[in-house]
């Protein structure tokens, strides 16, 4: 199956997609889709870079692996099709959301593709799963993938806002030069860990203030 990867981050990661492990990774991945169900669907599985390509990426929010439910995944981290229900970690992040920016989010849409084409790149640190079986694809290849796309970013010029929700997610520190980003952790907004400090942690309004200081439209984070 042909990487349906925008042209930008292809050139970017050109080297990391020649390398041996990712054609094992994409042979592996080829094979799951043909034998079972994985998600979120082939088309879909490098949605965050097609809709972010590379030099308009302004926010990161660094997430797991995608949801196993049917219908749920869509290539970006952390948001459901239309029509799905806000799953749990989700949830919290709109909760955080409303307390923090004073807003009222009516309905259940969990979708977050309008974030994505603001400049928020909605990353998992695995893009696959198998139906039924979280994590079930991780250790595959993915997270050295992962890895790259994060020092890419990490090593370019122009400012981004690292958002590192939970251990997972903060691992990739190492990636990312301090001295020209800035990076935003708490814990994860998972219903295990939400109240150990990510609720009240603000951080949309937190990247508002600091694209605004870099001369920067903020984040419109309703959906």
């Amino acid at each position: 199956m042909e990487l349906t990867l925008d042209k930008k981050w292809q050139e970017r990661l050109e080297d990391e997609l020649s390398q041996d492990y990712f054609k094992e990774l994409w042979q592996f991945v080829t094979h799951a889709y043909d034998t079972s169900t994985i998600y979120p669907p082939i088309d879909e599985v490098f949605t965050a870079f097609n809709l972010t390509p590379f030099n308009d990426v302004r926010v990161v929010i660094l997430g797991q692996d995608p949801y196993h439910g049917e219908n749920q995944a869509h290539g970006l981290s952390f948001s459901v099709k239309e029509g799905v229900t806000r799953p749990p970690s989700l949830r919290n992040m709109v909760k955080e959301l409303e307390d923090d920016l004073d807003l009222l989010l009516l309905g259940e849409n969990g979708n977050l593709t309008s974030w994505a084409q603001q400049g928020v790149f909605l990353l998992n640190t695995v893009l696959t799963v198998e139906a039924g079986k979280a994590n079930s694809h991780s250790g595959k290849g993915w997270e050295r993938f992962t890895d790259a796309v994060i020092r890419q970013l990490g090593e370019r010029e122009e400012p981004i806002i690292f958002v590192l929700w939970g251990k997972q997610a903060q691992v990739k520190k190492r990636f990312i030069n301090k001295n020209k980003h800035v990076i935003l952790t708490a814990p994860h907004p998972s219903p295990l860990s939400s109240y150990r400090g990510f609720f009240g942690s603000k951080p949309y309004s937190s990247i508002n203030n600091q694209l605004k200081s870099w001369g920067q439209a903020p984040i419109n984070w309703e959906i």
